[in-house]
Formats: structure tokens, sequence, C-alpha cells
């Protein structure tokens, strides 16, 4: 994904984290060999001379065409050349104060990361027929949600479905997956729920009344079982022993 990342901020134009955490950058994990970059870079919007006769008059932080990207030269290429300023600039890129400047700048920000909801790597979803619960987990996170997931269906016929979410922002499919569900657990490997917080930055309170946390910060790497018992214990189950449960008289949540 290193490659992808440089791609999108070239179109972008802005900073791409690549995240790795301390499981996978630590320790041995079986991979399939890479293979050789088969596409050449993406280098985004690059002004050439036809899209400057085309355009007519060229901005630096202009959007020509509504997708909150402008388009971009880099010294010697033969195209007009431009400074970047700190302070506040208008389309053109010049020195400006004026407050409509300032918005429809920060308005254009807004309109790039929006396009690029559809461009960053897409979630990889597993929907299953009947399932009233979700998961959403990310990264190391994966092995022990799958693993969880079988527990959870052998153990007490719970099924879920699971959303295995692979870059931010978020897209329509994020929102779509937790209205197909009654109740969605967030899986993360933090004290602080930080996933969980992006989400209710940007959701309604019906889809915010939906989600559940499940957080592991042991140090340890996570697993299956920790996941499997937290999520019995908020449906409702009693967790007996490490691998036995029963449903408990007062159940409120359970399948």
């Amino acid at each position: 994904m290193s490659q992808e990342a440089f791609d999108l901020a070239e179109r972008f134009q802005t900073p791409v984290f690549v995240m790795m955490d301390l499981d996978l950058g630590m320790n041995n994990w079986a991979s399939d060999p890479f293979k050789y970059p088969e596409q050449g870079v993406d280098r985004g919007k690059r002004l050439d001379a036809g899209t400057l006769k085309k355009l007519g008059e060229w901005g630096r932080y202009k959007d020509v065409e509504g997708d909150g990207i402008p388009y971009r030269t880099v010294p010697g290429d033969g195209m007009p050349a431009y400074f970047t300023r700190g302070s506040g600039h208008n389309a053109k890129g010049q020195y400006s104060e004026r407050p409509d400047d300032y918005v429809e700048n920060m308005s254009r920000l807004a309109r790039k990361f929006d396009t690029a909801r559809a461009h960053v790597p897409q979630p990889e979803i597993e929907r299953v027929p009947g399932a009233k619960i979700g998961f959403i987990a990310y990264g190391t996170s994966h092995w022990a949600t799958t693993e969880s997931r079988d527990q959870l269906r052998e153990e007490t016929d719970v099924k879920t479905s699971y959303f295995r979410l692979r870059a931010y922002p978020f897209n329509d499919e994020l929102t779509q997956f937790i209205d197909a569900h009654d109740r969605v657990y967030v899986i993360e490997q933090n004290r602080d729920a930080q996933l969980l917080q992006l989400m209710r930055l940007e959701l309604t309170p019906a889809r915010i009344a939906k989600l559940r946390s499940v957080l592991h910060f042991s140090g340890l790497p996570i697993d299956a079982r920790s996941i499997t018992d937290d999520v019995l214990s908020q449906e409702g189950y009693e967790v007996v022993q490490k691998t036995n449960v029963r449903v408990s008289a007062g159940s409120a949540g359970g399948e």
C-alpha cells in the first residue's frame, strides 16, 4: 500500500499516513511475495500546455473541475511558477486577508477530502444474511476478529457481518453497513477508542446509538477470546469461563 499512498499524496496534494501498528512492525509475519508495480506513478493534476490553453488563466489553488483539486506545476517544467505562502492566500496563490478568499480556500479543501473518499483503499466487507450484529476492525486486529466471529457462531450461534476498514476518510459504505445492523462493535487496540471517536464526528445520532466499543490495550496483541467475551457480555450473555458461555436469565440483547 506504500506506492498507493505516494500516488494518493500526489493526486490529492496532501500528506498520507500509512498506519503501522506495533504488532505488525515488531513481529514476523508470513506474506505473499510483493509483485513489482505494473503501473506508472500517478502525479495527479500536473499543468501542461494543452490544459493551460484550455483554461486560459491558471491559479495554483483554483478549483476548475469542482473536485477541490487544483492544477499544479513544478520547477523546470516550462509552466507558470508560483510561490506558496504559509498564511492566507487567494486562488492564484497571492497573499490575501479577504474573508471570502479564506472561506473559499477552506471550502475547497473540504471538497477535496470528499473527493478522496472514493479513491482511498476501499473496505473489505462480508455481509452475512440474517446477522443483526456487525464488526468493524482494521490493521492486525483483523485475524483476531475473524477468529472471534467463528467462536461466536460455533459457541452461541451468533451471526456477525464484518467491515474491514482500510482507509480514512470514510465513505458511504460505512453508513450503509451500520444501517444494515442493529448493533455494530468497533474493535480497536487503543485505550481511547480513536476510530469510534472519528465515526462519531461524522455520523448521525441514530447511527451513533448503534455503535459499541471493544478495546484492547494490555500491551499484548489482541486475541479472539478477549473480543468474544467482551461482545457476549455487552450482548447480555453471562461469561462463565473462557471457553464456556451461557445465556443469563436477564439477557436483554442476546441472539
